[in-house]
């Protein structure tokens, strides 16, 4: 199976995994964790184009597990972690790691924010090593396994 047929699947079945526990997943931690891991992703390699911006913002609009929060409060959140991220990313970085973690406490929202950062990742066909590395990187600051995701 090639590389881009791998990463549309996993894609698919993370976000199938999340409706499933959509009634789980209605706190504020795993709100602020999840626009936190948008972000990181969205500026894993250093810049944010305007289609990572797109890619969330297509996100927010139309997943079912997100609409349990008000769309304009979590594109707020969105931007303000890509501001802290791009005026200086590596203290950037260890705010929105730190938003990340606040989901550490219930694992099943921890692995529906690891699986926000595969969909947000694979979303434009290429899961690339920057990505893959913050995702990793989260995955510990979560207490997951990154291999759980393929990582």
């Amino acid at each position: 199976m090639a590389l881009w047929d791998r990463v549309k699947e996993s894609a698919s079945t993370m976000q199938t995994q999340l409706m499933a526990k959509k009634n789980d997943l209605k706190s504020g931690a795993f709100r602020d964790a999840s626009m936190a891991m948008c972000a990181l992703v969205a500026a894993a390699d250093g810049t944010v184009d305007p289609s990572e911006r797109q890619r969330v913002a297509q996100l927010i609009a139309t997943n079912e597990v997100l609409r349990n929060f008000d769309a304009d409060d979590l594109r707020r959140r969105f931007e303000q972690d890509l501001d802290k991220l791009a005026t200086d990313f590596a203290f950037g970085k260890v705010s929105v790691m730190q938003e990340i973690a606040k989901a550490k406490k219930k694992p099943a929202e921890a692995r529906a924010v690891i699986q926000i950062g595969i969909v947000i990742g694979g979303a434009d066909g290429d899961f690339d090593k920057d990505e893959q590395a913050v995702v990793r990187e989260a995955c510990y600051a979560l207490g997951l396994p990154p291999h759980e995701f393929d990582l």
